[in-house]
C-alpha cells in the first residue's frame, strides 16, 4: 500500500492537451430582423437562432467538434485527420521548466535580449505604420465625404434649376394652350351665334304656314347682341349650355325657369360667365373672386413678381456731429438700418444719440450713399463776395494815411494844421488817447483819409491797427529829440505791414532842430532817405509855423499815384472797425473805415460777434450821410452790442445770415476763452506748487471807448510778476452801473473809470457798500496808481545792519537765571533785543537773540563802546571766556515795481 507521500509524488499536474477541442462556444446566435406591417409600417425585431453542435471521435480516441467551413474562405479546409495528427504531438511535448532561463549563459542572454528588442522595435514600427495608415484612410474618407457632399449639393442645385425651368416651360405651354383653346371656342361661339341670328331672321321673314291654334302667347325673346369681343363671344356661347353631364351645348338658350322670369336667381343652378357678366344680373361677385383679388393685392404689396424698385442714392450733407435719426432722414433710410450698421462697426447707439462725422461717414458709405462734409465755419464762406474785382469795375480811391510817432512829437498838431482845426484842446493832458479818422479835402481837389494814432507806450494795439488798414505811414519825428522808443515801434509796425513810409521831420522852427541827425539815426533802422540814395521820402515841416505842409501833401499824393490805389464801389461794403464806444444817447457806436463797396443806410452787417442794421451814419464833422464809399471813415449806429476795435465789418444779404454768423463767432470766442482758462488754471496750479501763490489785485475797468479799455488792460497786465499780479475781473465800455458795483463788492475789487462816470444808482450803492471808484482821464495816472498798489503788496526787503562787537571777560553762574557773561564793548554799540552771533575762534557757534542787557544791576537799552555790561542769551548757555559777541539788527525796506 502506497503512502500518501508517494501518492502525491506519483500524481501529475493536470494539463489540457486539446484546449481547442474542449472550448465552450456560443451555441445561440442573435440578429436583427425587419418586420413589415400594413400601411407601410415596419419594426426591427431581435431574433435568436440556436445552432446545434456535432461531435465525433477521432483517430486518437478523443471527441472533436465537427465545424463547418465559413463560406468566405477561399482555401479548402484541411482534413480532420491532418488536424488531429498535427495536434497530437503537441500534447506530448514536454513543458520546459521555467528555470531554463537561469541556466543560459551571458552571451545567450544578450542574444535573446537583442532578438526581443528587435522584435519589439519591429512590432512598434508595424503599429505606427498601421496607425499612420489608419489616419491616412480617415483623412481620405473625410475628403471623399466632403467631395461627395459638394457633388450632391451641386446635383441638387442643378436638379432644382432643371425642375424650375421645366415648371416654367410647362406653365408657359399651358398658358399658350389655354389661350389657343379660348380663341377656338370664341370662334366657334361667334360662328354659332351668327348662324342662329341668320336662322332667326329668315324665320321672321318667312310667312307662318302652320295652322292657327289658340294658345297662350309666349313672351318674345330678346335677340342676343352680336359679340363685340372674344370675352363676349365666350359668354354668349357658354350662356346656352344645358345640364347634360359635362358636354357643352353651343345653341343659344333663354331661361325658361319661373324663378328666373320672376327675378329670383338664387336657385337657378350652375353659374355661367354670361350670367356673371350680365349687367341686368343682381348678383354680387363670388367669394372666390374676392379672395383672388385680395391675394393679388397682397402679393403686389409684398412685391409679388414685380421687380424691386431701384434704390435712390443721395448726397448727404454731413456736419461735424449728427444724431442717428437725422442721419437716417437725410439718407431716406430707416433708423433701424442705421443702428444695425453702427452695431457692425462696434458702436452701440440709440436713435437720439449723437455720433461724430467720421462714424457717420462710414455708415453712409456702407449704405451706398455719398457724403459732403461741412463744418460750422462754413457759415462764413462767401460772405466776402468776390475776392478779386473785375478791372473794369475798379476806380481810383483816396489814400489812407496813418500818422505815427513818439509821444509829444507833434502828430496831432501836424494833423490839425492840415485840417485847419484845433483838436488838441479837446484832449486831456495834451496827448492823444483816441484813434481818430478824418478825411481832408485839399485845394487841388484831392482827398486824403488820415488816421491819428496815440504815441503813448500803452497804445501799441492802436498803432498796430492803424498800420494794418493804412496805405501810407507818415512817421513824425521831432527834429530836437530824434528817434525815440515809440518811433522805433512805429517803424517796426510799418515794416510788418509792408506799407511805404514818409518821414515828416517836425518842429523845424525850434533853435535846436537838426534834420541831419534824424536822417542819420534812421539809417540804424534800415530806413535810407532819398538824400542818401534811398527810397524813403523826408519832408521838413513845422506844425506850429505851418510850413512844409504843401510838400507833405505832394509827397503823399505822389506815393499814392505810385501805388495805384483802386476799389470797386458797386458792391456790398467791407470795412474795418477803427474804434467803438457806448454812447448814452445813441447806444453802441463804431467808427468804420470802408475799404470796398458802398455802405448805405439800411444795410445789414456783421462785425466780430455783433450784428445790426445801419440806422444812421455820420462823418468826422458830425454830419448825417446816407452812403459811404471806399476810404471814407464814418460812425455807424444800429449795433446790438459794442464790437472790438479791429474787427471786420461785412454787409450780408439778410438778418438771418448775420445772426447765424454772429452766434457762431460768439460760441467760438467762448470756447477759446474756456480752453485758455483751463490751460491757465493748470499753469497756475503748477506755479503754486513750485513757487507759492501770488497775491492778486482785483480791478474792474470801464472806459469810454474800446481802444482805451484795451490799452489800459494791456498796460496793467504787463505789471504782473511772480509775487503780485493784476486780476482784471471785468472790462467794458460805457458808464458804471449797479452790476459793476455788485461785482466789485463781492470780490473786493476797485473800479477804474476812464473818461466815464457812474450813474446815480451806482454812486449811491458804492457809498453804501464802501466800494472804491477811481476816476481817470490820463492813462499815466492809471498806470502809476496801480503800480503803487502792487508795490505795497510786495514783501519788504530785509537788510542786516551791523551794531558792534563785545568780548566776554568773565562768566557768572546765577541760580534760577543761568550763565551771565561779563562783557566789554570793543566796537560800536549793543542794543537790547538785537540779534547776536557768538564767535569762537572766528567761527559762528550760535545765532540768536540778546535776552538781557544790564549795566551794574539795572536793565539798559544800549551800551556804547568802552563800557562794561552783562549779557544773557535766549535759550543758549554754552559760553566761555574769550568768546566774541557780534550785534546786528534787521531793517525792512519797501520794494517798488520796476
Amino acid at each position: 500500500m502506497t503512502s500518501s507521500k508517494d501518492t502525491k509524488q506519483s500524481k501529475k499536474p493536470l494539463t489540457l492537451s486539446r484546449p481547442n477541442s474542449l472550448e465552450l462556444k456560443k451555441t445561440v446566435e442573435t440578429g436583427q430582423v425587419k418586420q413589415s406591417f400594413s400601411h407601410g409600417r415596419s419594426k426591427s425585431v431581435t431574433v435568436e437562432v440556436k445552432r446545434s453542435r456535432t461531435f465525433e471521435r477521432g483517430e486518437s480516441g478523443r471527441m472533436a467538434e465537427v465545424t463547418t467551413p465559413e463560406p468566405q474562405l477561399t482555401e479548402a479546409p484541411k482534413p480532420k485527420e491532418a488536424v488531429v495528427v498535427k495536434k497530437a504531438p503537441a500534447a506530448k511535448k514536454p513543458i520546459k521548466p521555467k528555470a531554463t532561463q537561469d541556466n543560459l549563459t551571458n552571451a545567450e542572454k544578450a542574444k535573446r535580449m537583442q532578438v526581443l528588442t528587435a522584435a519589439r522595435q519591429a512590432e512598434e514600427g508595424k503599429r505606427q505604420a498601421a496607425e499612420e495608415e489608419k489616419l491616412r484612410l480617415e483623412e481620405e474618407n473625410k475628403r471623399k465625404a466632403v467631395i461627395q457632399a459638394e457633388e450632391n449639393a451641386r446635383l441638387k442645385a442643378d436638379e432644382a434649376e432643371r425642375l424650375k425651368q421645366e415648371t416654367e416651360a410647362a406653365r408657359v405651354e399651358n398658358a399658350k394652350s389655354s389661350m389657343e383653346k379660348a380663341e377656338d371656342e370664341a370662334k366657334v361661339a361667334a360662328r354659332a351665334t351668327t348662324e342662329a341670328r341668320k336662322k332667326r331672321e329668315a324665320a321672321e321673314r318667312a310667312p307662318d304656314r302652320r295652322p292657327a291654334r289658340q294658345e297662350k302667347p309666349k313672351p318674345k325673346k330678346k335677340p342676343a347682341a352680336a359679340p363685340t369681343s372674344v370675352g363676349d363671344a365666350i359668354a354668349q356661347e357658354l350662356g346656352g349650355r344645358v345640364k347634360q353631364g359635362n358636354k357643352p351645348s353651343f345653341t343659344p338658350k333663354q331661361a325658361t325657369d319661373k324663378k328666373e322670369s320672376t327675378g329670383d336667381r338664387r336657385n337657378k343652378g350652375k353659374l355661367t360667365i354670361s350670367s356673371a357678366t350680365s349687367d341686368n344680373d343682381g348678383r354680387q361677385r363670388s367669394l372666390a373672386s374676392v379672395k383672388r383679388r385680395r391675394q393679388k393685392k397682397l402679393q403686389q404689396e409684398r412685391g409679388g413678381n414685380r421687380a424691386a424698385p431701384m434704390k435712390v442714392l443721395r448726397e448727404v450733407i454731413l456736419p461735424e456731429t449728427i444724431t442717428v435719426q437725422e442721419l437716417g432722414n437725410r439718407m431716406a433710410e430707416r433708423a433701424t438700418d442705421v443702428i444695425k450698421e453702427l452695431m457692425k462697426l462696434g458702436v452701440m447707439a440709440t436713435i437720439n444719440q449723437t455720433i461724430d462725422a467720421d462714424t457717420a461717414e462710414l455708415v453712409i458709405q456702407e449704405l451706398g450713399h455719398t457724403y459732403k462734409r461741412v463744418t460750422d465755419a462754413d457759415v462764413e464762406q462767401g460772405i466776402l463776395g468776390v475776392e478779386v474785382d473785375d478791372e473794369g469795375d475798379l476806380a481810383t480811391r483816396s489814400p489812407v494815411v496813418t500818422i505815427m510817432g513818439h509821444v509829444d512829437h507833434g502828430k496831432t498838431s501836424l494833423l490839425d494844421a492840415i485840417r485847419s482845426a484845433d483838436v488838441v484842446r479837446g484832449e486831456a493832458g495834451g496827448i492823444t488817447q483816441h484813434i481818430g479818422a478824418y478825411q481832408v479835402n485839399l485845394k487841388s481837389g484831392n482827398k486824403i483819409t488820415f488816421l491819428d494814432t496815440p504815441g503813448h507806450a500803452a497804445f501799441t494795439e492802436m498803432r498796430l491797427r492803424g498800420a494794418t488798414v493804412t496805405d501810407i505811414v507818415v512817421l513824425v519825428v521831432a527834429a530836437d529829440d530824434g528817434i525815440m522808443e515809440q518811433t522805433i515801434e512805429a517803424i517796426n509796425h510799418a515794416k510788418a505791414s509792408g506799407v511805404p513810409i514818409i518821414v515828416a521831420i517836425n518842429k523845424m522852427d525850434k533853435p535846436g532842430a537838426n534834420s541831419d541827425r534824424v536822417k542819420q539815426e534812421l539809417l540804424q533802422h534800415e530806413l535810407v532817405v532819398e538824400d542818401m540814395g534811398g527810397d524813403v521820402q523826408t519832408v521838413e515841416v513845422s506844425a506850429k509855423a505851418q510850413t512844409g505842409l504843401d510838400k507833405l501833401e505832394e509827397a503823399i499824393m505822389l506815393q499814392a499815384e505810385l501805388l495805384e490805389l483802386k476799389a470797386n464801389s458797386d458792391r456790398d461794403a467791407i470795412g474795418t472797425v477803427i474804434e467803438s464806444k457806448l454812447d448814452k444817447g445813441r447806444g453802441s457806436v463804431a467808427t468804420v473805415l470802408v475799404q470796398k463797396g458802398t455802405l448805405v443806410v439800411g444795410d445789414i452787417f456783421v462785425t466780430g460777434s455783433e450784428w445790426g442794421r445801419v440806422r444812421a451814419m455820420t462823418n468826422e464833422r458830425g454830419q448825417q450821410i446816407t452812403e459811404a464809399g471806399p476810404a471814407l471813415p464814418v460812425e455807424v449806429l444800429g449795433l446790438n452790442g459794442t464790437p472790438n476795435a479791429g474787427d471786420d465789418f461785412i454787409v450780408v444779404e439778410n438778418d438771418a445770415k448775420a445772426r447765424e454768423i454772429a452766434e457762431y463767432r460768439e460760441q467760438k470766442k467762448k470756447d477759446l476763452a474756456a480752453a485758455a482758462e483751463g490751460r491757465g488754471s493748470l499753469e497756475q496750479m503748477l506755479a503754486k506748487l513750485k513757487e507759492g501763490q501770488a497775491e492778486e489785485l482785483p480791478v474792474i475797468i470801464k472806459a469810454d471807448v474800446h481802444g482805451s479799455m484795451e490799452a489800459i488792460a494791456t498796460s496793467l497786465q504787463k505789471m504782473n510778476t511772480d509775487e503780485v499780479k493784476v486780476n482784471i475781473l471785468h472790462t467794458g465800455v460805457g458808464a458804471i452801473n449797479e452790476s459793476d458795483i455788485t461785482l466789485a463788492q463781492s470780490t473786493g475789487a476797485f473800479v477804474i473809470a476812464f473818461n466815464v462816470r457812474a450813474n446815480p444808482q451806482a454812486r449811491e450803492m458804492s457809498r453804501r457798500e464802501n466800494v472804491d471808484i477811481r476816476y481817470y482821464s490820463i492813462i499815466y495816472n492809471v498806470v502809476d496808481d496801480v503800480k503803487a498798489a502792487l508795490s505795497g503788496m510786495l514783501e519788504p526787503e530785509q537788510r542786516e545792519k551791523f551794531l558792534g562787537y563785545a568780548e566776554m571777560r568773565e562768566i557768572f553762574n546765577i541760580t534760577k537765571t543761568g550763565k551771565i557773561a561779563g562783557c566789554m564793548i570793543t566796537e560800536g554799540i549793543v542794543q537790547r533785543g538785537s540779534k547776536v552771533r557768538l564767535l569762537r575762534d572766528n567761527v559762528v557757534i550760535h545765532d540768536g537773540t540778546l535776552k538781557t542787557l544790564r549795566r551794574f544791576k539795572e536793565e539798559v537799552k544800549e551800551v556804547k563802546e568802552g563800557y562794561e555790561c552783562g549779557m544773557a542769551f535766549e535759550n543758549y548757555f554754552d559760553i566761555q571766556v574769550g568768546d566774541q559777541v557780534e550785534c546786528y539788527i534787521i531793517e525792512e525796506i519797501a520794494r517798488k515795481l520796476d
